[in-house]
């Protein structure tokens, strides 16, 4: 079977490197890896709040070790993130993707709060740019302008070699400016056979 990735791409699946592919395959995977994690400290006060509704991390850090488990379900592909800070302390970061129109999909944080994305690559690089959050409300999809809330998405993955990949997620408001980013290196370890 196809990867949520691997329908949104069409054609341009096959342009991405093998790190890249390995790290979206279909099925069940794990990476690890190290994320630093920053952000402006007048934001934590809202990130802590955020927090409680599973969005994004409330905690800054460098080269902080982190795995990541991916599977799917019906149509969803869920993502288990595990942070492990030096002193501990583990915070999880969860969320699943659901295809959208136009080659686009959403991530939601938990049941009602998403970002809508649309994927694309260029120079063997996959490049997300942030298209709107939303509100799910039973059926309704509410969408919500970028500049109310965090601001502007933007993540950029390569891979470092056959079986590592970088990567680096920002979210940059028009008025204050980058409010967060998490960037890192990992390693795509799939425990599925590639789909074709």
């Amino acid at each position: 079977m196809k990867s949520l990735m691997q329908r949104a791409l069409g054609a341009d699946w096959d342009k991405l490197p093998p790190a890249l592919l390995a790290h979206y395959r279909f099925g069940t995977t794990t990476d690890t890896g190290e994320m630093d994690i920053e952000y402006p400290r007048f934001m934590q006060p809202l990130l802590s709040v955020l927090g409680v509704f599973g969005v994004l991390v409330n905690r800054c850090g460098q080269r902080v070790p982190t795995v990541v488990e991916k599977c799917v379900v019906d149509e969803r592909q869920y993502w288990r993130r595990t942070i492990t800070y030096p002193n501990g302390q583990v915070i999880r970061f969860d969320s699943f993707w659901v295809p959208a129109d136009h080659g686009q999909m959403i991530e939601f944080v938990n049941p009602v709060l998403g970002l809508q994305m649309a994927p694309y690559v260029t120079e063997h690089q996959l490049h997300y740019r942030g298209v709107r959050f939303v509100a799910k409300l039973g059926p309704i999809l509410l969408p919500i302008p970028e500049w109310m809330v965090l601001g502007h998405t933007t993540i950029v993955e390569e891979a470092v070699d056959e079986t590592h990949f970088a990567m680096d997620f920002r979210l940059t408001h028009p008025l204050f400016g980058q409010l967060f980013r998490y960037s890192g290196t990992f390693e795509a370890a799939s425990n599925s056979p590639s789909s074709k």
